[in-house]
């Protein structure tokens, strides 16, 4: 796998996105692959800017202040991408994500996301079918399991919308789906704690 990485080093970029609904084992795969030392973005923007807006307003966001979040969302996805020069690149979602986000809360796409996803495309997308636990008590959607459901399906839909055909990774192991991704990229099966990313 090192070998494999730093061959594509100096290659032109491939960019890889991780996605799927709360309670997806998201953070799980993406703390592997890291230790697979895979180049690989840790945070998800949106948490943290979820977290600063909801201190700025002392409350959970409202449809109403959704706008104003999601376009802050957005410029981080678009920095994270366009600061990618050079090989194999792993993505803790991606831009299309807030077609689903938006959508679960009755908001349509703004035109800054409809240019966004024409312009900066990702070459693989792989979606996390949900498991049965909750990851994040402070991620954005409460750990409703209809609500869950809901949110995978409609970012599932918005990466349909956008022209992407994802990747479909079943649920098991962060080890075990790793293995399955990388096998679905043809990179050579990760070795197990080489280096940290």
């Amino acid at each position: 796998m090192t070998a494999a990485i730093d061959a594509a080093a100096s290659a032109d970029p491939r960019r890889y996105v991780v996605t799927g609904g709360p309670s997806s084992g998201k953070d799980d795969l993406i703390a592997a692959i890291r230790t697979a030392g895979v180049p690989c973005m840790e945070d998800e923007p949106g948490r943290e800017i979820y977290r600063k807006h909801r201190e700025r307003l002392g409350r959970h966001l409202r449809r109403e202040d959704r706008h104003a979040y999601s376009l802050e969302v957005l410029e981080a996805f678009i920095a994270e991408y366009t600061g990618h020069k050079h090989g194999i690149r792993f993505y803790n979602r991606g831009i299309p994500d807030g077609y689903g986000w938006d959508a679960f809360f009755g908001l349509g796409p703004t035109p800054q996301l409809e240019h966004a996803s024409r312009v900066y495309r990702y070459d693989v997308i792989f979606v996390l079918d949900p498991l049965d636990t909750f990851e994040d008590p402070d991620d954005i959607v409460w750990a409703k399991d209809r609500e869950i459901r809901r949110v995978h399906e409609l970012i599932v839909q918005g990466y349909y919308d956008a022209g992407y055909e994802p990747v479909f990774v079943a649920p098991d192991s962060a080890q075990a789906r790793f293995d399955f991704i990388c096998a679905n990229l043809r990179l050579p099966k990760p070795g197990r704690g080489v280096r940290s990313g």
